[in-house]
């Protein structure tokens, strides 16, 4: 072999080294569809597994019997508001006598955050349509399968004080 013919072959292996380098359009489509698949798995999947973990209580975590909505004037008659209630939300109405009533505000039906609307005359939950009377929380419209429930109200020096059912004032940790 010449020295031409010797340089000619290195150089023709040197380009199959280089071809044997560069990734054909069949490896690059199934590494692209690949990816695509484990993370549209992977989004399939993180609902469900926030699903199964969110209930489960954190030890140590304090559980909130009551908690402070200051004063009694911030409510006007014919309102309502949403609150957190620990890590749950509430919902406080104040009828047009001046009564507060307060409720879980989590809707019986798929558990969505239901709030007060003036204009729908009631608690309205927005994701299915369902409806609440203000006074009594009793599902009266939509899919809603249960009342909400009800938690204990008590003006106590002109604060509104809210808490779980059965708990009593002199027993209530007030988180504000």
């Amino acid at each position: 072999m010449s020295s031409d013919d010797l340089a000619q072959h290195d150089a023709l292996q040197a380009d199959d080294k280089l071809m044997a380098q560069v990734v054909s359009r069949r490896t690059f489509l199934k590494a692209t569809l690949g990816l695509f698949a484990a993370g549209w798995v992977s989004m399939m999947v993180y609902p469900f597994f926030r699903y199964l973990t969110s209930s489960v209580k954190l030890s140590g975590a304090e559980e909130v019997t009551s908690v402070s909505l200051g004063g009694a004037e911030t409510l006007a008659p014919g309102t309502g508001k949403n609150f957190q209630f620990g890590s749950k939300p509430a919902l406080i109405v104040r009828d047009t006598d001046g009564t507060f009533h307060a409720y879980d505000a989590m809707c019986t039906h798929l558990g969505c955050t239901v709030q007060f609307k003036d204009a729908k005359d009631g608690i309205w939950c927005a994701c299915h349509g369902g409806k609440y009377d203000p006074s009594t929380g009793k599902n009266i419209a939509g899919p809603p399968p249960k009342p909400l429930a009800k938690l204990d109200v008590a003006v106590v020096e002109g604060n509104i004080i809210v808490s779980k059912p059965g708990v009593t004032l002199s027993n209530k940790a007030v988180e504000s």
